[in-house]
Protein backbone atom coordinates (compact mmCIF):
# COMPACT_ATOMS: atom_id res chain seq x y z
CA UNK A 1 0.00 0.00 0.00
CA UNK A 2 2.76 2.44 0.91
CA UNK A 3 4.67 1.55 -2.26
CA UNK A 4 1.53 2.29 -4.28
CA UNK A 5 0.94 5.58 -2.46
CA UNK A 6 4.54 6.72 -2.94
CA UNK A 7 4.72 5.72 -6.61
CA UNK A 8 1.48 7.43 -7.66
CA UNK A 9 1.55 10.29 -5.14
CA UNK A 10 -1.92 9.46 -3.80
CA UNK A 11 -3.06 12.29 -1.53
CA UNK A 12 -6.39 10.89 -0.36
CA UNK A 13 -7.10 7.96 2.01
CA UNK A 14 -7.14 4.66 0.15
CA UNK A 15 -9.51 1.73 0.26
CA UNK A 16 -7.00 -0.89 -0.74
CA UNK A 17 -6.59 -4.64 -0.91
CA UNK A 18 -3.19 -5.88 -2.03
CA UNK A 19 -2.53 -9.27 -3.59
CA UNK A 20 -0.79 -10.36 -0.36
CA UNK A 21 -2.84 -8.62 2.32
CA UNK A 22 -6.24 -7.73 3.65
CA UNK A 23 -8.61 -4.87 2.89
CA UNK A 24 -7.67 -1.58 4.56
CA UNK A 25 -10.07 1.36 4.49
CA UNK A 26 -8.03 4.40 5.50
CA UNK A 27 -11.00 6.74 5.54
CA UNK A 28 -12.66 4.55 8.15
CA UNK A 29 -9.42 4.13 10.11
CA UNK A 30 -8.09 7.70 9.97
CA UNK A 31 -11.23 9.77 9.28
CA UNK A 32 -11.42 10.91 12.90
CA UNK A 33 -8.03 12.60 12.55
CA UNK A 34 -8.69 14.17 9.15
CA UNK A 35 -11.97 15.69 10.33
CA UNK A 36 -10.46 17.00 13.55
CA UNK A 37 -9.29 20.64 13.18
CA UNK A 38 -5.66 21.14 14.08
CA UNK A 39 -5.15 23.48 17.03
CA UNK A 40 -3.71 26.89 16.28
CA UNK A 41 0.10 26.85 16.20
CA UNK A 42 1.54 27.56 19.64
CA UNK A 43 3.48 30.78 20.18
CA UNK A 44 6.61 28.70 20.69
CA UNK A 45 5.57 25.99 18.23
CA UNK A 46 8.18 24.38 16.01
CA UNK A 47 8.18 23.77 12.29
CA UNK A 48 9.28 20.13 12.05
CA UNK A 49 10.28 18.46 8.78
CA UNK A 50 9.84 14.69 8.86
CA UNK A 51 12.42 13.10 6.55
CA UNK A 52 12.44 9.44 5.47
CA UNK A 53 9.55 7.21 6.56
CA UNK A 54 7.37 6.55 9.60
CA UNK A 55 7.25 2.71 9.69
CA UNK A 56 4.47 1.38 11.93
CA UNK A 57 1.90 3.54 13.78
CA UNK A 58 2.53 6.61 11.57
CA UNK A 59 -0.39 8.58 13.02
CA UNK A 60 1.64 8.92 16.21
CA UNK A 61 3.22 12.09 14.80
CA UNK A 62 -0.10 13.88 15.26
CA UNK A 63 0.93 14.23 18.90
CA UNK A 64 3.25 17.00 17.67
CA UNK A 65 0.32 18.78 15.99
CA UNK A 66 -1.80 18.49 19.12
CA UNK A 67 0.90 20.39 21.01
CA UNK A 68 0.83 23.28 18.57
CA UNK A 69 3.68 22.31 16.25
CA UNK A 70 3.56 22.18 12.45
CA UNK A 71 4.62 19.14 10.42
CA UNK A 72 6.03 18.80 6.93
CA UNK A 73 6.82 15.54 5.15
CA UNK A 74 9.79 14.81 2.88
CA UNK A 75 9.71 11.09 2.10
CA UNK A 76 12.23 8.57 0.85
CA UNK A 77 11.66 7.43 -2.76
CA UNK A 78 12.64 3.86 -1.84
CA UNK A 79 11.16 1.80 0.94
CA UNK A 80 9.41 -1.37 2.02
CA UNK A 81 5.66 -1.78 1.94
CA UNK A 82 5.29 -1.78 5.73
CA UNK A 83 7.12 1.53 6.10
CA UNK A 84 4.57 4.33 6.00
CA UNK A 85 5.26 7.37 3.82
CA UNK A 86 3.22 10.37 2.78
CA UNK A 87 1.00 11.83 1.64
CA UNK A 88 -0.30 10.99 5.12
CA UNK A 89 -3.85 9.58 5.06
CA UNK A 90 -4.52 11.05 8.52
CA UNK A 91 -3.83 14.60 7.35
CA UNK A 92 -2.15 17.57 9.09
CA UNK A 93 1.25 16.98 7.42
CA UNK A 94 2.17 19.33 4.55
CA UNK A 95 3.93 17.57 1.70
CA UNK A 96 7.32 18.73 0.44
CA UNK A 97 8.10 17.65 -3.16
CA UNK A 98 11.41 15.82 -3.39
CA UNK A 99 12.28 17.51 -6.66
CA UNK A 100 12.13 20.95 -5.03
CA UNK A 101 12.90 20.21 -1.42
CA UNK A 102 15.76 22.72 -1.05
CA UNK A 103 13.60 25.57 -2.31
CA UNK A 104 10.76 24.39 -0.07
CA UNK A 105 12.99 24.48 3.00
CA UNK A 106 14.05 28.02 2.15
CA UNK A 107 10.38 28.98 1.95
CA UNK A 108 9.27 27.12 5.09
CA UNK A 109 12.32 28.01 7.20
CA UNK A 110 11.85 24.97 9.51
CA UNK A 111 13.24 24.84 13.03
CA UNK A 112 14.37 21.22 12.91
CA UNK A 113 14.68 18.19 10.63
CA UNK A 114 13.54 14.94 12.24
CA UNK A 115 14.90 12.11 10.07
CA UNK A 116 13.82 8.50 10.65
CA UNK A 117 13.45 5.45 10.94
CA UNK A 118 14.59 2.18 9.29
CA UNK A 119 17.41 1.20 6.94
CA UNK A 120 15.37 1.88 3.79
CA UNK A 121 15.48 5.60 4.67
CA UNK A 122 19.27 5.76 5.16
CA UNK A 123 20.29 6.85 1.62
CA UNK A 124 17.72 9.65 1.40
CA UNK A 125 18.25 10.83 4.99
CA UNK A 126 21.99 10.92 4.30
CA UNK A 127 21.36 12.91 1.12
CA UNK A 128 19.37 15.50 3.09
CA UNK A 129 22.06 15.57 5.80
CA UNK A 130 24.84 16.35 3.33
CA UNK A 131 22.76 18.96 1.46
CA UNK A 132 21.29 20.43 4.64
CA UNK A 133 21.36 24.26 4.54
CA UNK A 134 22.17 24.63 8.24
CA UNK A 135 18.94 23.34 9.82
CA UNK A 136 19.33 21.39 13.11
CA UNK A 137 19.22 17.70 12.13
CA UNK A 138 17.95 14.96 14.47
CA UNK A 139 18.47 11.31 13.44
CA UNK A 140 16.23 8.57 14.89
CA UNK A 141 17.20 5.06 13.84
CA UNK A 142 15.69 1.68 14.54
CA UNK A 143 16.04 -1.25 12.17
CA UNK A 144 18.86 -2.03 11.93
CA UNK A 145 22.64 -1.50 11.93
CA UNK A 146 23.16 -5.06 10.73
CA UNK A 147 20.71 -4.68 7.83
CA UNK A 148 22.60 -1.53 6.85
CA UNK A 149 25.96 -3.32 7.00
CA UNK A 150 24.67 -6.20 4.86
CA UNK A 151 23.50 -3.73 2.20
CA UNK A 152 26.62 -1.60 2.09
CA UNK A 153 24.98 1.33 3.90
CA UNK A 154 27.24 1.37 6.95
CA UNK A 155 29.32 4.44 5.92
CA UNK A 156 26.14 6.48 5.39
CA UNK A 157 24.57 5.24 8.62
CA UNK A 158 27.72 6.00 10.57
CA UNK A 159 27.86 9.52 9.18
CA UNK A 160 24.20 10.07 10.09
CA UNK A 161 25.01 9.09 13.67
CA UNK A 162 28.23 11.07 13.91
CA UNK A 163 27.15 14.18 12.03
CA UNK A 164 23.59 14.67 13.34
CA UNK A 165 23.02 17.52 15.77
CA UNK A 166 21.13 15.06 17.99
CA UNK A 167 20.30 11.39 17.82
CA UNK A 168 17.65 8.99 19.11
CA UNK A 169 18.28 5.28 19.71
CA UNK A 170 15.35 2.88 19.80
CA UNK A 171 16.65 0.91 22.77
CA UNK A 172 19.30 1.29 25.45
CA UNK A 173 20.97 -1.80 24.03
CA UNK A 174 21.27 -0.16 20.61
CA UNK A 175 22.79 2.91 22.16
CA UNK A 176 25.32 0.71 23.96
CA UNK A 177 26.16 -1.11 20.73
CA UNK A 178 26.84 2.20 19.00
CA UNK A 179 29.29 3.03 21.78
CA UNK A 180 31.29 -0.03 20.76
CA UNK A 181 30.98 0.60 17.00
CA UNK A 182 31.35 4.39 16.83
CA UNK A 183 33.06 5.56 20.01
CA UNK A 184 34.03 8.98 18.63
CA UNK A 185 31.26 11.12 20.17
CA UNK A 186 29.88 11.90 23.63
CA UNK A 187 26.44 10.31 23.86
CA UNK A 188 25.95 11.66 27.40
CA UNK A 189 26.00 15.32 26.36
CA UNK A 190 22.21 15.73 26.39
CA UNK A 191 21.97 15.39 22.60
CA UNK A 192 21.27 11.64 22.61
CA UNK A 193 18.21 9.92 24.04
CA UNK A 194 16.63 6.46 23.94
CA UNK A 195 13.08 6.16 22.63
CA UNK A 196 11.27 3.32 20.90
CA UNK A 197 10.61 4.36 17.32
CA UNK A 198 7.37 2.41 16.72
CA UNK A 199 5.19 3.40 19.68
CA UNK A 200 1.48 3.86 18.87
CA UNK A 201 -0.75 6.85 19.49
CA UNK A 202 -2.27 6.92 22.97
CA UNK A 203 -5.72 7.45 21.46
CA UNK A 204 -5.87 3.73 20.69
CA UNK A 205 -5.41 2.84 24.38
CA UNK A 206 -9.14 2.70 25.02
CA UNK A 207 -10.47 1.94 28.52
CA UNK A 208 -12.78 -1.03 27.93
CA UNK A 209 -11.30 -4.55 27.74
CA UNK A 210 -13.20 -7.48 26.28
CA UNK A 211 -14.40 -10.68 27.94
CA UNK A 212 -11.62 -13.21 28.60
CA UNK A 213 -11.64 -16.47 26.65
CA UNK A 214 -10.16 -18.24 29.67
CA UNK A 215 -13.35 -17.48 31.60
CA UNK A 216 -15.30 -19.48 29.03
CA UNK A 217 -13.27 -22.71 28.89
CA UNK A 218 -10.77 -22.50 31.78
CA UNK A 219 -7.77 -22.89 29.45
CA UNK A 220 -4.91 -20.54 28.65
CA UNK A 221 -5.16 -18.43 25.50
CA UNK A 222 -2.04 -16.69 24.18
CA UNK A 223 -1.82 -14.43 21.13
CA UNK A 224 0.71 -13.48 18.47
CA UNK A 225 0.03 -10.32 16.42
CA UNK A 226 2.01 -10.57 13.22
CA UNK A 227 4.38 -13.22 11.93
CA UNK A 228 5.23 -16.12 14.25
CA UNK A 229 8.87 -15.18 14.71
CA UNK A 230 10.61 -18.26 16.19
CA UNK A 231 7.34 -20.04 16.99
CA UNK A 232 7.17 -23.46 15.33
CA UNK A 233 4.40 -26.06 15.04
CA UNK A 234 6.13 -28.70 17.18
CA UNK A 235 6.48 -26.17 20.00
CA UNK A 236 2.78 -25.31 19.72
CA UNK A 237 1.99 -29.02 19.98
CA UNK A 238 3.96 -29.22 23.25
CA UNK A 239 2.00 -26.26 24.64
CA UNK A 240 -1.29 -27.82 23.53
CA UNK A 241 -0.64 -30.85 25.73
CA UNK A 242 -0.82 -28.45 28.70
CA UNK A 243 -4.06 -26.82 27.52
CA UNK A 244 -2.42 -23.72 26.09
CA UNK A 245 -3.97 -22.20 22.97
CA UNK A 246 -2.12 -19.91 20.56
CA UNK A 247 -4.06 -17.39 18.45
CA UNK A 248 -2.44 -15.75 15.41
CA UNK A 249 -3.76 -12.48 13.98
CA UNK A 250 -2.61 -11.30 10.58
CA UNK A 251 -2.57 -12.14 6.87
CA UNK A 252 -1.40 -15.59 5.82
CA UNK A 253 0.79 -15.22 2.74
CA UNK A 254 3.82 -16.97 1.29
CA UNK A 255 4.80 -20.57 0.72
CA UNK A 256 6.55 -20.88 4.10
CA UNK A 257 3.48 -19.65 6.00
CA UNK A 258 1.16 -22.02 4.15
CA UNK A 259 3.38 -24.95 5.10
CA UNK A 260 3.52 -23.70 8.68
CA UNK A 261 -0.28 -23.57 8.84
CA UNK A 262 -0.60 -27.10 7.53
CA UNK A 263 1.92 -28.47 10.05
CA UNK A 264 0.40 -26.56 12.97
CA UNK A 265 -3.09 -27.73 12.07
CA UNK A 266 -1.88 -31.32 11.97
CA UNK A 267 0.10 -31.22 15.24
CA UNK A 268 -2.20 -29.05 17.38
CA UNK A 269 -5.55 -28.99 15.58
CA UNK A 270 -7.63 -27.76 18.54
CA UNK A 271 -5.14 -25.29 20.00
CA UNK A 272 -3.89 -23.21 17.05
CA UNK A 273 -6.29 -20.54 15.80
CA UNK A 274 -5.96 -18.13 12.85
CA UNK A 275 -7.70 -14.74 12.79
CA UNK A 276 -7.69 -11.60 10.61
CA UNK A 277 -5.61 -8.53 11.35
CA UNK A 278 -6.95 -6.32 14.14
CA UNK A 279 -6.79 -2.60 13.42
CA UNK A 280 -6.10 0.06 16.02
CA UNK A 281 -9.68 0.89 17.13
CA UNK A 282 -10.21 -2.76 18.12
CA UNK A 283 -6.85 -3.53 19.74
CA UNK A 284 -8.07 -3.35 23.32
CA UNK A 285 -11.43 -5.03 22.77
CA UNK A 286 -9.99 -8.01 20.84
CA UNK A 287 -6.53 -8.60 22.28
CA UNK A 288 -7.56 -8.19 25.91
CA UNK A 289 -9.54 -11.43 25.55
CA UNK A 290 -6.23 -13.30 25.67
CA UNK A 291 -4.07 -14.03 28.70
CA UNK A 292 -0.61 -13.05 27.40
CA UNK A 293 1.16 -12.23 24.14
CA UNK A 294 4.17 -13.55 22.22
CA UNK A 295 7.19 -11.44 21.37
CA UNK A 296 9.93 -12.78 19.10
CA UNK A 297 11.22 -16.16 20.20
CA UNK A 298 14.99 -16.65 19.94
CA UNK A 299 17.94 -17.53 22.17
CA UNK A 300 20.52 -14.81 22.73
CA UNK A 301 24.18 -15.78 22.52
CA UNK A 302 25.79 -12.51 23.53
CA UNK A 303 26.43 -13.52 27.19
CA UNK A 304 26.05 -9.89 28.27
CA UNK A 305 28.65 -8.57 25.81
CA UNK A 306 27.15 -6.01 23.40
CA UNK A 307 30.05 -6.56 21.01
CA UNK A 308 28.52 -9.97 20.37
CA UNK A 309 24.94 -8.69 20.09
CA UNK A 310 22.81 -9.18 16.98
CA UNK A 311 19.69 -7.30 15.94
CA UNK A 312 17.31 -9.57 17.85
CA UNK A 313 19.11 -8.59 21.05
CA UNK A 314 18.60 -4.85 20.46
CA UNK A 315 15.14 -4.85 18.89
CA UNK A 316 11.90 -3.70 20.51
CA UNK A 317 9.28 -5.12 18.09
CA UNK A 318 6.43 -2.86 16.95
CA UNK A 319 3.87 -5.27 18.43
CA UNK A 320 4.95 -4.17 21.93
CA UNK A 321 2.66 -1.14 21.87
CA UNK A 322 -0.25 -3.19 20.57
CA UNK A 323 0.08 -5.64 23.44
CA UNK A 324 0.50 -2.87 25.99
CA UNK A 325 -2.72 -1.19 24.87
CA UNK A 326 -4.60 -4.40 25.74
CA UNK A 327 -2.75 -4.94 29.03
CA UNK A 328 -1.09 -8.20 27.96
CA UNK A 329 2.00 -9.64 29.69
CA UNK A 330 4.92 -10.36 27.37
CA UNK A 331 5.95 -13.93 26.54
CA UNK A 332 9.56 -14.56 25.57
CA UNK A 333 12.45 -16.91 26.37
CA UNK A 334 14.49 -16.38 29.51
CA UNK A 335 17.83 -15.15 28.18
CA UNK A 336 19.53 -15.28 31.57
CA UNK A 337 22.48 -12.89 31.81
CA UNK A 338 22.41 -12.00 28.11
CA UNK A 339 21.70 -8.39 27.17
CA UNK A 340 18.32 -8.35 25.40
CA UNK A 341 16.16 -5.24 25.01
CA UNK A 342 12.77 -6.97 25.39
CA UNK A 343 13.96 -8.86 28.46
CA UNK A 344 15.26 -5.65 30.06
CA UNK A 345 11.94 -3.91 29.42
CA UNK A 346 9.82 -6.77 30.72
CA UNK A 347 11.91 -7.11 33.88
CA UNK A 348 11.95 -3.37 34.59
CA UNK A 349 8.19 -3.04 34.20
CA UNK A 350 7.36 -6.40 35.81
CA UNK A 351 5.29 -7.54 32.82
CA UNK A 352 7.18 -10.61 31.56
CA UNK A 353 6.45 -14.33 31.66
CA UNK A 354 9.64 -16.12 30.66
CA UNK A 355 10.12 -19.42 28.87
CA UNK A 356 12.84 -21.84 29.94
CA UNK A 357 11.41 -25.36 29.53
CA UNK A 358 7.86 -26.13 28.45
CA UNK A 359 6.88 -27.78 31.73
CA UNK A 360 7.71 -24.86 34.02
CA UNK A 361 6.53 -22.30 31.47
CA UNK A 362 3.16 -24.03 31.17
CA UNK A 363 2.85 -24.14 34.94
CA UNK A 364 3.38 -20.36 35.12
CA UNK A 365 0.80 -19.73 32.40
CA UNK A 366 -1.70 -21.95 34.21
CA UNK A 367 -1.17 -20.05 37.46
CA UNK A 368 -4.17 -17.73 37.11
CA UNK A 369 -3.24 -15.56 40.08
CA UNK A 370 0.28 -14.90 38.76
CA UNK A 371 -0.96 -14.16 35.24
CA UNK A 372 -3.54 -11.75 36.68
CA UNK A 373 -0.84 -9.90 38.59
CA UNK A 374 1.18 -9.49 35.41
CA UNK A 375 -1.89 -8.31 33.51
CA UNK A 376 -2.77 -5.76 36.16
CA UNK A 377 0.79 -4.47 36.13
CA UNK A 378 0.81 -4.07 32.34
CA UNK A 379 -2.55 -2.29 32.42
CA UNK A 380 -1.20 0.11 35.04
CA UNK A 381 1.93 0.99 33.02
CA UNK A 382 0.57 0.57 29.49
CA UNK A 383 0.72 4.25 28.56
CA UNK A 384 4.49 4.13 29.05
CA UNK A 385 4.42 2.29 25.71
CA UNK A 386 2.48 5.02 23.90
CA UNK A 387 4.17 7.71 21.80
CA UNK A 388 2.25 10.53 23.48
CA UNK A 389 3.86 9.75 26.84
CA UNK A 390 7.33 10.45 25.39
CA UNK A 391 6.74 13.12 22.76
CA UNK A 392 7.73 15.92 25.12
CA UNK A 393 11.15 14.28 25.58
CA UNK A 394 11.59 14.37 21.81
CA UNK A 395 10.56 18.01 21.68
CA UNK A 396 13.02 18.85 24.45
CA UNK A 397 15.75 17.12 22.41
CA UNK A 398 14.77 19.19 19.35
CA UNK A 399 15.11 22.35 21.42
CA UNK A 400 18.55 21.31 22.66
CA UNK A 401 19.64 20.55 19.10
CA UNK A 402 18.42 23.98 18.00
CA UNK A 403 20.25 25.65 20.88
CA UNK A 404 23.45 23.69 20.21
CA UNK A 405 23.42 24.61 16.51
CA UNK A 406 22.80 28.24 17.42
CA UNK A 407 25.66 28.34 19.92
CA UNK A 408 28.14 26.67 17.61
CA UNK A 409 27.30 28.78 14.57
CA UNK A 410 28.00 25.62 12.59
CA UNK A 411 28.03 25.93 8.78
CA UNK A 412 25.82 23.69 6.63
CA UNK A 413 26.77 20.02 6.78
CA UNK A 414 27.79 20.05 3.12
CA UNK A 415 30.57 22.49 4.03
CA UNK A 416 31.93 20.41 6.90
CA UNK A 417 34.42 17.56 6.60
CA UNK A 418 32.96 14.13 7.20
CA UNK A 419 34.30 12.04 10.05
CA UNK A 420 36.07 8.94 8.80
CA UNK A 421 34.15 5.76 9.54
CA UNK A 422 36.54 3.46 7.70
CA UNK A 423 39.19 2.96 10.37
CA UNK A 424 40.11 -0.64 11.28
CA UNK A 425 38.60 -0.14 14.75
CA UNK A 426 35.28 1.07 13.33
CA UNK A 427 35.16 -1.75 10.78
CA UNK A 428 35.87 -4.33 13.47
CA UNK A 429 33.24 -3.01 15.86
CA UNK A 430 30.65 -2.78 13.10
CA UNK A 431 31.24 -6.28 11.77
CA UNK A 432 28.23 -8.52 12.54
CA UNK A 433 28.89 -11.74 14.39
CA UNK A 434 28.45 -15.05 12.63
CA UNK A 435 25.38 -15.76 14.76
Amino acid sequence: MNVYRRHFGIEEPLRFRSSEGELLDEEELYGRFRRRPAPAPAADGLKIVLVGELAYNPERVLAFVERGHRLYGLWTPDGAGFNAVGPCPFGHVEEIPRSEWRAALRRIRPDVIYALLNWHAIPFAHHVLTENPGIPFVWHFKESPFAAIERGLWPQLAELDLQADARVYSSEEMRGWYETALPGIDRDDGLSIVQNGDLPKAEWFTPDPGARLADEDGEVHTVCAGRPFGIYPDFLAELAVHGIHTHFHGPTWGEWWRGWIADAGRLAPDHVHLHPTVLQPDWVRVFSRYDAAWLHVFRSRNEGDLRRAVWDDMNLPARLGTYAAAGLPLLQPDHGDATVATQTLARELGVGIFLDDVESFSARLNDRAEVERRRETMWAVREELSFDRHVDRLLALFERAIDARGRSGAPPRSARPMVSVHSPAARSAARPSRS
